[in-house]
């Protein structure tokens, strides 16, 4: 299974997640990222990732509610669950409160848009805890190894972190100590700084003995070109989508971010060539990697579809407060997501 099947996958469904604030299509986007992790993901320090995203977008949600209650929200309601002591603020400040009247439309409106960031955090989660990051190192063009190095270095920093502490948190309550309150996390967190700090000196030494970062010389003519062709389509891809944003720019949109996408991997065609380096068994993208991607794609797509055909479902109201209601199609588009399971072997570990 290539890896970058697995990040299409995971980026679609946060796409989808950003086409709605509907509460329970988006706990269908969570519960199908959820069951594909849970039966796919293997024993790795990487994998173990997924819960953390998670926590972190539960914080995230908590955050939001919490600067709705504390600074107020534009929404207008009629609804007052409780009244806060407000605090006078200068005239600079118009437009921004502390305290006063917490609505329960402000409420949901804020648990709705903290529910659609924390879905994308989920999501992004899922392809950490689904793609080996060193295989889909080994999947990046030459033009983007080094960048993809930094990347990968930087993905596997939080999995092997949350690896460390969980192996000394047992390792403290096989000896009978505290592993809990500011004593436990003092002293769970200096060995784990520690252990991170010598493993960035043991992967920098190993990186510089193994020749990473060295490139090979290029005619200055190629260098030019390819900056030109990088250059030119990163901004016909930015000109072409802003195109297709508008209503104006329909008829440009589309060539220009099209010419924009073949200039851009053209150069990053030509940039391979400053790093000259082999492949051992690369990863084939096959008839499942297919699958998967347009299993997320097609996700992506209809709910994309449903936003403009029928934006009251995917987008309930909050003035007046009305209870979300479940669009059949979309959510049936959603059960899509679930394909992975079922044409991707399990891994054994």
């Amino acid at each position: 299974m290539h890896p970058g099947a697995w990040w299409i996958w995971a980026i679609a469904l946060g796409t989808a997640a950003t086409r709605t604030t509907n509460p329970l299509l988006l706990a269908l986007l969570i519960a199908a990222s959820a069951y594909v992790v849970a039966t796919h993901r293997s024993s790795a320090p990487w994998a173990r990732s997924y819960s953390a995203f998670a926590k972190l977008a539960f914080a995230v949600l908590l955050i939001r509610l919490v600067f709705a209650v504390a600074l107020g929200s534009p929404i207008p309601g009629t609804h007052v669950l409780l009244t806060l002591p407000e605090i006078p603020l200068p005239h600079w400040a118009q437009g921004i409160r502390l305290g006063g009247e917490v609505t329960a439309e402000a409420l949901v409106f804020a648990a709705y848009d903290g529910l659609k960031l924390a879905t994308l955090l989920i999501c992004v989660g899922a392809a950490n805890a689904l793609a080996s990051p060193s295989r889909l190192l080994k999947s990046l063009p030459g033009a983007l190894y080094e960048t993809g190095v930094a990347v990968v270095v930087a993905l596997t920093f939080a999995p092997h972190l949350i690896a460390d502490v969980q192996r000394l948190r047992a390792a403290r309550r096989l000896r009978g100590r505290p592993d809990r309150g500011i004593r436990g996390l003092l002293q769970v967190g200096l060995p784990v700084l520690e252990g991170a700090l010598e493993r960035s000196v043991a992967l920098a030494a190993a990186m510089e003995a193994r020749g990473y970062g060295r490139t090979a010389d290029v005619p200055a003519r190629i260098r030019r070109t390819t900056a030109a062709l990088t250059l030119g389509g990163l901004l016909g891809v930015c000109a072409g989508t802003y195109g297709l944003l508008t209503a104006e720019g329909g008829s440009y949109g589309a060539p220009l971010l099209l010419a924009g996408i073949v200039a851009a991997l053209a150069g990053l065609r030509l940039g391979g060539r400053r790093s000259p380096r082999t492949r051992y068994r690369p990863d084939p993208w096959g008839r499942r990697a297919w699958l998967v991607t347009g299993s997320g794609v097609a996700v992506a797509a209809l709910l994309t579809l449903a936003s403009s055909r029928a934006p009251e479902a995917l987008h309930p109201g909050v003035v007046p407060l009305t209870a979300p209601t479940l669009p059949l199609w979309p959510a049936a588009s959603i059960l899509l997501a679930l394909l992975p399971a079922f044409v991707v072997p399990r891994e054994h570990s």
